[in-house]
């Protein structure tokens, strides 16, 4: 048994005596919060870095999400899926928007296009598809409907920190894209997330909404709440983009291992990616079914024993939790391939820190199993 808990992923952590000198300039400058210095620095550094022209920074991704639905002043029923973290569909929530599941992609795990159109009523107003383990979603596809009803699209790009399709970032797809920085994704700065603005104007309406609405000391122009990033999350985010080539090299090298030694296990299925998609590695997910000795539950549970934490990610749906099963779009019936693959998927331990010898012991378990 292993030691050590092995979990799905953890923060990178650079050494802590490079994160002294912007603690000493933060104390000195006594600049805490409210678009300070560290803070400008990281939007500047991260648009080169991302190769996108405009970014608004903000505490997590949920408040950027919620945000960003303000700023496009969405309403009514909003097309997304049933495969992602429950944040997606809360913020629609919180604006007080329906949400409507329609069905994902079996290859990608992605919102299924093909499935959009029928989905559609007068009330639709927008699309929230989520780029999946950093997977692109079709988002040539997803367009072509959005401009034939006349439907915003807000991109859920949490898990796709630094992915590219055909050379180019996907984070410019739609009118608006969000980030999380939380302490699990491959960029983290603890907790934060970050909005890809298409042009200045749009980046100065949020730059509004996340600070109460505030445009000078005297005049409010929107009912906006708090959701400004402070400078010790920013600092360290300015630390963390120097370490991005290590942090990709690492994970690729663990994606690489499990690929190369997972091959050929019965009941055991690798998702493949397209070779034109220059990957983040930010979830190693693998699927169970019918063939394996056992089900994907007690492989779980098994894996568990041995202090290896794997996750069923995404179990259960969004749509199968309470505040939403009752939707006449969140039917298993309506969603017979994102429920499959709920009851099949397991994301594997990657994170630039584990050791060969530690992902060896996990590959070890699944063979002996």
């Amino acid at each position: 048994m292993n030691k050590k808990k092995l979990h799905v992923t953890e923060p990178y952590l650079p050494p802590l005596e490079e994160f002294i000198p912007y603690l000493e300039q933060i104390w000195e400058s006594k600049w805490l919060t409210n678009n300070g210095q560290f803070h400008q620095e990281l939007e500047q550094a991260l648009c080169d870095y991302l190769g996108v022209k405009h970014l608004a920074l903000f505490s997590n991704g949920t408040l950027a999400l919620v945000t960003a639905l303000q700023a496009l002043r969405i309403g009514g029923e909003v097309i997304t899926t049933p495969y992602s973290f429950v944040a997606t569909t809360h913020a629609l929530n919180w604006n007080g928007i329906k949400p409507v599941f329609v069905d994902i992609d079996p290859l990608t795990f992605n919102i299924d296009p093909s499935k959009i159109e029928a989905a559609i009523t007068p009330q639709t107003t927008a699309i929230l598809p989520v780029h999946v383990y950093g997977n692109p979603c079709a988002t040539d596809e997803i367009q072509v409907i959005a401009d034939k009803y006349g439907l915003k699209v807000i991109y859920d790009a949490a898990h796709a920190f630094g992915t590219r399709h055909e050379g180019q970032s996907i984070l410019g797809a739609g009118d608006l894209s969000v980030l999380s920085f939380h302490a699990t994704k491959v960029f983290n700065t603890f907790e934060g997330g970050a909005i890809i603005c298409p042009d200045a104007k749009t980046k100065q309406r949020i730059d509004h909404l996340k600070n109460f609405g505030f445009a000078d000391e005297v005049t409010v122009v929107a009912p906006g709440i708090n959701a400004k990033m402070n400078e010790m999350q920013a600092a360290f985010g300015l630390l963390q983009l120097k370490h991005m080539d290590k942090v990709f090299t690492e994970r690729r090298r663990i994606d690489q291992t499990y690929r190369s030694t997972l091959q050929g296990i019965k009941g055991l299925h690798l998702p493949q990616i397209p070779p034109q998609v220059d990957r983040n590695y930010a979830y190693f997910p693998v699927l169970i079914d019918n063939d394996f000795p056992f089900g994907r539950d007690a492989l779980y549970d098994k894996l568990r024993a041995q202090n290896i934490f794997a996750r069923r990610y995404f179990y259960p749906l969004i749509s199968e939790f309470q505040p939403y099963r009752n939707l006449p779009s969140a039917c298993k019936d309506n969603l017979p391939v994102a429920t499959q693959l709920a009851q099949q998927v397991l994301c594997l331990p990657i994170y630039p820190n584990l050791s060969h010898a530690e992902q060896m012991s996990i590959i070890n378990a699944l063979k002996s199993a």
